[in-house]
C-alpha cells in the first residue's frame, strides 16, 4: 500500500463536487461522478481521475511501517500546523497539462508543504537506485537532490501548489476554456488549508481514496 498527503477542499465544498465531478470520480465515496459533456473528457482525464482531485503535500510513499504509525505522525504533525491562506484559483496550462493554479505567490503555503515532507519522510522506503536514476533524467541538479534525498523532485523550493485536470499533453485551449466554464464561480472565493488528506492506493494501479481527513490545529 502507497500512501499520499494531498489538500482536498472538505466534501460539502462546490470546489470538491465540482472537481470530483470534472474527473469523473469521487476520491472520498469511490463512486463514478457523471462527467460534463466535453468531447473526450473521460480519456483526457484518465491519470487524473486515479489520484482523485487534489493538490499534492507529499507525492505517493511506500511505507517503512504501519500504517497505523504513520497516521498517529500524521495526527501529532497537525496538531502542530495551523491553517493557511489558499489564494484564488486559476485555471491554466502548467507543464503540458491542465491544473488550477493560484493567482499569486503563496509563501507560507509553500513552507507549510515543506513541513509535511520533512516530518513525515521517515515514513517512506527508500526508492531503488535503478528505479530513482530512470527518474532523475531531465531533471535540474536540484530536483536531482530532491528526489535522491525525499523521493520527489518536487519539494521545497520546487514545489508548486496546483490541482491537475488533464493528462500530460491534454492542454488544449478549448479544454481550458472548457474547464474555466465548469469552475466558474468557485475559483475566487476564499479558502484555507485546513486538513491533510490522508490518501492511500491499496494495490499497485488502483485508483487511490481519501482515507482519512486530519483537521489541523486552529
Amino acid at each position: 500500500m502507497r500512501v499520499a498527503i494531498y489538500w482536498a477542499p472538505p466534501a460539502t465544498d462546490p470546489l470538491w463536487q465540482l472537481g470530483s465531478a470534472w474527473l469523473g470520480r469521487d476520491a472520498e465515496t469511490g463512486r463514478t461522478v457523471p462527467q460534463p459533456h466535453i468531447p473526450d473528457l473521460a480519456a483526457l482525464t484518465k491519470s487524473p481521475r486515479r489520484y482523485g482531485f487534489h493538490a499534492t503535500l507529499k507525492a505517493p510513499i511506500t511505507l517503512a511501517g504501519t500504517f497505523e504509525a504513520f497516521l498517529a505522525d500524521a495526527r501529532a504533525l497537525a496538531r502542530t500546523l495551523k491553517p493557511v491562506s489558499l489564494p484564488p484559483l486559476a485555471v491554466r496550462a502548467l507543464d503540458g497539462f491542465a491544473a488550477l493554479c493560484p493567482t499569486t505567490e503563496a509563501p507560507e503555503l509553500t513552507a507549510f508543504a515543506a513541513s509535511v515532507v520533512t516530518e513525515l519522510d521517515h515514513h517512506r522506503v527508500p526508492e531503488e537506485p535503478e528505479k530513482q536514476a530512470r527518474r532523475a533524467i531531465g531533471r535540474t541538479p536540484t530536483q536531482a537532490a530532491y528526489l535522491a534525498r525525499w523521493g520527489y523532485p518536487f519539494v521545497l523550493d520546487e514545489w508548486r501548489f496546483h490541482m491537475t485536470l488533464s493528462n500530460i499533453g491534454a492542454a488544449a485551449p478549448s479544454l481550458l476554456a472548457a474547464a474555466r466554464q465548469h469552475f466558474a464561480g468557485t475559483l475566487d472565493r476564499k479558502q484555507h488549508v485546513a486538513e491533510l488528506a490522508i490518501f492511500i492506493e491499496p494495490a499497485p494501479g488502483a485508483a487511490f481514496r481519501l482515507a482519512e481527513r486530519i483537521t489541523l490545529a486552529s
